[in-house]
């Protein structure tokens, strides 16, 4: 299915995917939309609120690379790699290794 064999060597094609900045704040946008919704659902016990977790996710992200990275999403490809990039990614922004 991939050329990597893991998610060790998949990382730096991810980052190099999202050299883009307004990328890279969508991302954290769609990224902090997705923890927000799933508060939603844990606090108000409303399940529906779960729907909004990949609109937010993949929207802000997929608008981030159409429009301003000008490439396909790594999440056609490599599905996993890519969701564990996210997150990856986010707690990088988040603690100021990767800029914001």
């Amino acid at each position: 299915m991939s050329e990597f064999t893991s998610f060790r060597a998949f990382y730096p094609y991810y980052l190099s995917e999202h050299r883009n900045r307004t990328c890279r704040r969508l991302h954290f946008i769609g990224s902090l939309c997705v923890l927000g919704f799933l508060a939603l659902a844990l606090i108000s016990g409303n399940a529906w609120w779960l729907l909004g977790m990949p609109l937010a996710g993949y929207g802000f992200a997929w608008v981030g690379h159409f429009v301003f990275e000008h490439n396909r999403p790594a999440t056609f490809r490599h599905p996993w790699y890519s969701l564990a990039g996210d997150w990856v990614m986010f707690w990088q922004l988040l603690t100021g290794r990767i800029r914001l």
